[in-house]
Parts: C-alpha cells; sequence; structure tokens
C-alpha cells in the first residue's frame, strides 16, 4: 500500500513541475528571455527526471518485474527517456535548442498518463508467459528509448522545414513586391524604394544569417539525435528477434508489430542515407524524418489501439512496446 501511496506522488509531483516549467517557457517566449527562469525551467526539468525515476523504481519493486508490462508504463518510461534527452546539451553546457522539443513531450506524455488513462489500465499485472524473460528490459527499454529519441530529431526537422519554407516564402514575396512596385510606379520612386532598401540591407543580411544559423543548428541536432534512435532501434530490433525465437520458435513472423518496426527502420536508414550524401543535403532529409514522426506513432500506438498479431498481449491493457 505504501509503494502505491509513493507512486501516486511521484506521478503528480513530476507531473506538477513539469507544467511550471511549461509555464515558464511561455513566460521566456511571450515576454522575454530572463536568465533565472531559464535556469529554473532547466533545474524543473531535473527534479521531473528523479521524480520519474523514483517513480519507476517504485513500481519496479512492488510489482516484482521491470515496470514495461503495459501503456501506462511505457508511457512513464518514454516520458523519462525525453527528459534524459533534455538534459544531454545542459550538461554538456551546449546551447539547449531541444528544450522547443522535449519540454511539451514531457508534459504531453505525462498528462495523458495523468488524466486520460483509467485506474484500472494503470494496475500492476502479473505478466503472461511470454513476457517473463531477461530480454523484457532490453527489448522493449531499447525500443522505447529509440521512440523518444526518433520522435525528438523528427519533430526537429519539421522545426527545420518550417524555418527553411518561411524564409523561401519571405524572399519571393519581396521580390514579388519589388517587381509589382518597379511595374506601376514611376522610375523615381522605384528608386527611392530601391535605396530605402539597400540602406536595410544589413539588417536583412543579418536576419539572414541568423536563420541560417538557427537551420544549421537544427540540422546538426536532428542527424545527431536521429543517428543515436537509430542505433537504440537497431538494437531493440536485434534482440526482439532473439526474444521472439525463444517464445515464437522463430526469429521474425512478419506481425504487424514487427512489419511498422522494419519500416521505420528502413525510413531511417533511408534519412541517414540521403543525410550523408552531400548532393541531397538540406530539405530532403528533413521530408523524409518529419514522414518518420508519423511511422513511429502508428508502429507505438496505431498498432496497439488495433490489438492484432503475436503482440495483441501489447494492446491497451497489457505489453505497449
Amino acid at each position: 500500500m505504501i509503494f502505491v501511496t509513493l507512486e501516486h506522488i511521484l506521478t503528480h509531483i513530476s507531473f506538477s513541475i513539469i507544467s511550471i516549467v511549461i509555464t515558464i517557457h511561455l513566460m521566456t517566449l511571450l515576454i522575454h528571455k530572463i536568465a533565472g527562469l531559464c535556469d529554473s525551467s532547466e533545474k524543473g526539468i531535473i527534479s521531473t527526471f528523479f521524480s520519474i525515476t523514483g517513480l519507476l523504481i517504485t513500481r519496479w519493486i512492488y510489482s516484482g518485474h521491470f515496470p514495461l508490462s503495459n501503456l501506462y508504463e511505457s508511457l512513464i518510461f518514454l516520458s523519462w527517456s525525453f527528459s534524459i534527452i533534455h538534459m544531454i546539451p545542459y550538461l554538456r553546457n551546449y546551447k539547449n535548442d531541444l528544450s522547443v522539443i522535449t519540454v511539451p513531450s514531457v508534459i504531453f506524455t505525462q498528462g495523458f498518463v495523468t488524466s486520460c488513462l483509467s485506474t484500472e489500465m494503470r494496475q500492476s499485472a502479473i505478466l503472461v508467459p511470454a513476457l517473463k524473460s531477461q530480454w523484457l528490459m532490453m527489448h522493449v527499454s531499447m525500443m522505447l528509448l529509440s521512440y523518444a529519441t526518433l520522435l525528438c530529431g523528427s519533430l526537429l526537422s519539421v522545426a527545420l522545414l518550417v524555418i527553411t519554407f518561411r524564409k523561401n516564402m519571405d524572399i519571393f514575396c519581396k521580390r514579388k513586391n519589388l517587381l509589382i512596385k518597379s511595374f506601376f510606379f514611376a522610375e523615381t520612386e522605384y528608386l527611392n524604394k530601391k535605396r530605402s532598401v539597400f540602406k536595410n540591407t544589413s539588417f536583412l543580411s543579418f536576419q539572414n544569417y541568423y536563420k541560417y544559423q538557427l537551420t544549421q543548428r537544427l540540422d546538426y541536432w536532428t542527424y545527431r539525435i536521429i543517428s543515436l534512435g537509430f542505433i537504440f532501434l537497431t538494437m531493440g530490433i536485434l534482440s526482439g528477434a532473439v526474444w521472439a525465437n525463444e517464445a515464437w520458435g522463430s526469429y521474425w513472423n512478419w506481425d504487424p508489430k514487427e512489419t511498422w518496426a522494419f519500416i521505420t527502420w528502413t525510413i531511417f536508414a533511408i534519412y541517414s542515407h540521403i543525410r550523408i550524401n552531400i548532393n541531397f543535403q538540406g530539405t530532403n532529409p528533413a521530408l523524409v524524418a518529419s514522414i518518420g514522426f508519423l511511422i513511429i506513432w502508428i508502429c507505438y500506438f496505431g498498432i496497439n489501439l488495433l490489438g492484432i498479431g503475436l503482440h495483441s498481449y501489447g494492446s491497451f491493457t497489457l505489453q505497449s512496446n
């Protein structure tokens, strides 16, 4: 009983802290950056990480198995993974561009766990025979870590596409306006407008340079995070194949979960191949990674909604790897 109470307290503490953190982020975006507030939000994420860690350990102790046996536990682990990803640049003293992605991801996951799942779905159940294996921790943890990292990388690629699209639209609109004005107005008015444009050239150049730096940082972090997630995904699929051979007598069965895991792996393999090819760098790999965002959710959540195939015990009441 004491462990259940402790788990309940830690769940609400983590959700409360991350709610405060997202409020601080909104304040800094709407008003202006305040060093003290930014530092407080980083400490809040660290506090959330320790709260979720304590929650997982508590559940591990009283359930008697690693807490990855149902949707509730997998979402808690996913939230924990997002908080780890958030802390990597912070601990290495890098500029944390990931906070725009990781903080909302943590609060979305925690909010869904706290508010949308019924009490029955949060209960720890006895493992079915197929899940009573030492491969449970290895396979499911690797898959969830890969989902978290690949989702963050995919969202960064979406941000990269949006910034690039807006930059191109701004350039197009400016050129269009100049052409229209040069056609309809007198030459003197056009020359005056042109001179005013040249006066603002330094400011526009600064804006373009800032956007260029931002896109370069986004591309850098997207590639690093997706590469890490791709490694986790590969390890998760390989360990799952070994576990499948032990449980079902075959390394691969092409059931829906396995098929979509393979599709996910293929999408990000294509991304990696395009990204290292200098002729296709830029928006091309970002477009592939943004498609991968939808594929991951189908693999993680969509298949569990259907509850079909050999992973049917992995639907909403049981395993959600």
